[in-house]
């Protein structure tokens, strides 16, 4: 009996050695695991940061341009603005004075469609 005994104690034994082996490979999975899973949220955010600079490098290329451009449009409006009220200065004087001698010089006239009739004598008579 004793061997018997001595026999399920090795057995015994030998199944805690290889449950031990299990949980500690289990505990090596896990850590490998663990640590690829921050080795790839690395990977991801080196590669985030490089295209968010790739992206800003690209996006101030374009802005770039694009501001040189409003500038340039506001630079021809600004002279557009000059020039119109620099004529608009040089030719109001003249022209105020054209409008006037128009409204003062009225030069009463019949219109050539017009037809005395004797209605029209007697109204305005």
């Amino acid at each position: 009996m004793t061997s018997q005994s001595q026999g399920i104690q090795q057995l015994l034994q030998a199944e805690k050695r290889a449950k031990d082996k299990v949980e500690e490979a289990k505990k090596r999975k896990g850590k490998r695991l663990r640590q690829a899973k921050e080795e790839a949220t690395a990977e991801i955010d080196h590669y985030r940061l490089q295209r968010e600079k790739e992206f800003r490098h690209k996006q101030s290329n374009i802005m770039g341009s694009q501001g040189n451009l409003s500038t340039k449009i506001e630079d021809q409006t600004t002279e557009k603005i000059q020039a119109v009220t620099s004529n608009y200065h040089k030719e109001m004087e003249s022209m105020m004075k054209k409008l006037l001698n128009m409204v003062y010089d009225i030069k009463p006239e019949i219109h050539l469609n017009y037809k005395a009739t004797d209605v029209s004598i007697a109204v305005y008579s």
